[in-house]
């Protein structure tokens, strides 16, 4: 047994309440647990529990026996001096108990909360619930989805306010800095937006009529245009980058940043870049089009770009590709975009202006659009678990990186059903 068992235990009441009696041998009634606290003191504050006829209003504080109290200093600390009730797991036969009502919760636990939780703890599957989540009922899964969205999403959210407020409030900035992340697709997502903030929105705004300009901006800052070229087009921007460069005083990132390897080259940085390019030429009020759009085939028409000619027989400067074609910005990739960029730029805009029906059109949004595909949601597949949409699939994300990893099972809702339940015969 381990406290936060035993904290969860008490929280959850898991346990036989007609089987609780203090150690003077009084019988006891828990009329509320009490609020948890995550901060010093006490374990629980205001419950409410009745020792034979008297009614205690106050503190509970938990440990696995009763010697833990003076293990953990407790009898010297005024914010303990006060507590109704000390919860353990075990008595300790031979220890001077403090003044306050004991309760020995162990004998009242039922031995299946444990094996479950033990069982859960154990495992070394990647999903420790695998065998049970499909059993659980489908409206537990989808309230907790909706919450683990709310979570990812708050968590996102945190680091974009802070570059909201590095770009001094400016919100088409801050489309620019997440749309230039979002195109290195988590692999270049640093770099990329080492680029974009590499480079004043206001400097691309001059250029975006002339997307070779815009080109030799972006690859140039993206620290490709270093070496001695063959090829007429990077000798062209080569030469626009090293002028642009000398009148706007730019400095370039380090080139290195960038990774190809064991990447399909549709994907590699040097196509995204080109596509990228040719987003900021063809955008119009780019930014006020974004936060109105509430479709995905409209958000997906304003995504849908396509490399210059170069790109269609080249990965790489100054090397033929061995098949040709153009590079466009497929739906899959587009869909990314709205799921990682879109749909919570349009949340955040929505929030901080207060316009509560704008922020759940833009959930709604990602209700429309497919799930992910990748190896953490195949897992959940397999558990018998398959997302319906973008927003189930986010959800399912945040619950295996921020749960299942860490093990936080006592800290889920789905972690939760599986121990209260008793298992079948």
């Amino acid at each position: 047994m381990n406290e936060m068992l035993l904290q969860f235990i008490w929280q959850y009441s898991l346990y036989r309440p007609n089987e609780l009696y203090t150690t003077a041998g009084e019988p006891l009634t828990i009329i509320f647990p009490g609020k948890r606290n995550r901060d010093s003191g006490p374990d629980f504050s205001e419950a409410r529990i009745r020792i034979g006829s008297t009614t205690l209003v106050g503190n509970i504080e938990l440990h696995n026996k009763i010697s833990d109290w003076d293990r953990h200093g407790h009898q010297a600390d005024p914010s303990y001096q006060n507590i109704i009730l000390h919860v353990v797991f075990r008595d300790d036969r031979n220890y001077k108990r403090p003044d306050f009502p004991v309760l020995e919760l162990g004998p009242a636990i039922p031995a299946y909360v444990i094996d479950q939780y033990t069982n859960l703890i154990q495992t070394t599957r990647p999903i420790a619930c695998a065998r049970q989540v499909s059993g659980i009922p489908a409206i537990v899964r989808e309230s907790w989805l909706n919450r683990l969205l709310a979570e990812r999403w708050e968590q996102k959210l945190e680091e974009w306010k802070d570059q909201l407020r590095q770009s001094a409030g400016d919100w088409s900035l801050l489309l620019y800095w997440r749309l230039a992340a979002n195109f290195g697709f988590k692999v270049n997502a640093v770099p990329f937006l080492m680029l974009a903030q590499s480079i004043p929105l206001t400097v691309l705004a001059r250029h975006k009529d002339n997307l070779m300009q815009i080109e030799a901006l972006l690859f140039g800052q993206a620290g490709m245009l270093e070496a001695d070229f063959e090829d007429p087009y990077p000798m062209a921007l080569q030469t626009e980058y090293r002028y642009l460069k000398r009148k706007y005083n730019l400095v370039p990132i380090v080139g290195h940043l960038w990774k190809f390897l064991r990447m399909r080259p549709a994907n590699f940085p040097t196509v995204r870049i080109a596509q990228f390019a040719a987003l900021i030429h063809r955008s119009v009020h780019l930014f006020a089009q974004v936060t109105s759009t509430y479709e995905v085939a409209a958000i997906r028409e304003l995504l849908q770009v396509t490399a210059s000619s170069y790109w269609d027989n080249h990965f790489h400067f100054g090397e033929q590709a061995a098949r040709s074609g153009p590079k466009s910005l497929g739906n899959t990739s587009a869909d990314n975009i709205i799921i990682n960029t879109i749909a919570p730029l349009q949340f955040l805009y929505a929030h901080y202006h207060g316009q509560q029906i704008d922020q759940e059109r833009a959930l709604q949004l990602l209700s429309l659009v497919s799930p992910e595909e990748n190896n953490i949601i195949e897992t959940w597949e397999e558990a018998g678990w398959k997302p319906q949409n973008a927003l189930q699939s986010q959800a399912m994300l945040q619950l295996f990186h921020q749960y299942c990893e860490p093990k936080r099972c006592l800290e889920c809702a789905l972690g939760l059903n599986i121990i209260r339940s008793r298992p079948a015969k």
